[in-house]
């Protein structure tokens, strides 16, 4: 029987982590997948990438970069992804999948794709599409009520703290709007887990039509609850009962320092075309990113508890900053810039802050202010 895994997102990071690590377990007798990837938003511009999903021979994504000191530098063949679909172009085809076949569903739609949803997003007997995720998740979970009942899980993989849990109240907000049936709503309760998780990979490229190159470190932590499971097992998977030490080390460590670079290398004029690695040979801001860490960013850690979690990730960051391998674009890493220093800086000033940190962070604190002025206006 097929353990059915129906993928909202088409993005490189979601091709070189989950459909990997499936890939890999099926590799190794599990029955996991296959993957029907869906893309949202029905683009035609990304018409080329869907198909290509369909390939039966796969897609390639290369791991290259340093793993307990040695060099690591493969390919691997994923085919856990049996074909690509788009939710516009295929939604009857999308609605008798995820109805009857199911088991999992794993989406990323960017760091903003569910936190907010249009009200007049509706859905109904006419056979009207909805536009945003979170809407098209709501309609296709009533017809798998209508169709089968059966369970589901589902794994949000978005970058937001407690992902599982907003997605599941947008999406009972977004069935209150279209006056569903009352019974659906304690369905979804019993029936349908939305799991609390958290990725952590950098996948520096893509490869054309679909691909990627990846370095070797991975992390997909899923939070403990009850329906809860993973759609394998695989060692770059952690079932936890607490996912905020996690979400600390990489959003206030790895994320942090790729917004402080990113910070420097739009302030400063720095190349275009400019990878992490690169910046980093510079001596200086080498130094900065250094000092950033030892003066204001492992002291806020330490108030909490976490010291040497966080010295410890901070050494394995920046072996991840200089893997030679990866070319890691930072005007990739500046996209959505503002939100990503409310995020990842701000909210790390606040966490320290609160925990009675005595460190003043005034680099970080004046990245903040920056942006925070410039929100006010004149």
């Amino acid at each position: 029987m097929m353990s059915r895994i129906i993928q909202f997102g088409t993005s490189r990071f979601l091709q070189a982590h989950a459909a990997l690590f499936v890939h890999e377990a099926r590799q190794s007798g599990q029955n996991a997948g296959p993957i029907a990837v869906v893309q949202i938003s029905g683009e035609s511009s990304r018409s080329g990438r869907v198909s290509a999903f369909g390939n039966q021979h796969g897609y390639p994504v290369i791991i290259r970069g340093i793993s307990g000191g040695q060099p690591v530098d493969r390919t691997v063949q994923v085919t856990s992804v049996d074909r690509g679909l788009s939710a516009v172009a295929h939604w009857e085809e999308l609605s008798q999948l995820f109805a009857q076949e199911a088991e999992f569903v794993i989406s990323n739609t960017g760091d903003t794709g569910y936190k907010t949803w249009p009200d007049e997003d509706r859905f109904g007997a006419d056979g009207q599409i909805p536009r945003s995720f979170p809407a098209k998740l709501a309609a296709l979970l009533v017809k798998r009520w209508q169709a089968t009942g059966r369970p589901l899980v589902i794994l949000p993989c978005e970058l937001i703290t407690g992902n599982g849990r907003i997605l599941k109240q947008v999406v009972v907000d977004c069935i209150r709007q279209n006056s569903v049936a009352p019974d659906f709503l304690a369905w979804l309760d019993k029936h349908v887990a939305f799991a609390e998780t958290l990725v952590d990979r950098i996948v520096s490229e893509p490869i054309e039509p679909i691909g990627a190159v990846a370095e070797p470190y991975a992390l997909w932590a899923i939070k403990r609850a009850p329906g809860v499971r993973p759609p394998c097992t695989h060692e770059s998977i952690v079932l936890t009962d607490d996912l905020e030490p996690y979400e600390r080390l990489k959003l206030h460590i790895l994320n942090l320092g790729h917004t402080f670079l990113a910070e420097i290398w739009q302030q400063e004029g720095r190349p275009a075309d400019e990878t992490v690695r690169a910046i980093l040979a510079d001596a200086d801001i080498r130094a900065r990113l250094d000092e950033l860490y030892r003066s204001e960013v492992l002291p806020g850690f330490a108030t909490n508890g976490m010291d040497g979690e966080a010295e410890t990730y901070v050494a394995t960051t920046l072996d991840r900053f200089l893997n030679p391998f990866l070319d890691h674009r930072l005007a990739d890493i500046a996209q959505h810039h503002r939100e990503k220093v409310g995020r990842r800086i701000g909210a790390f000033l606040h966490w320290a802050e609160q925990a009675g940190s005595v460190s003043k962070a005034p680099i970080l604190r004046q990245i903040v202010e920056r942006y925070t002025l410039s929100e006010a206006g004149p």
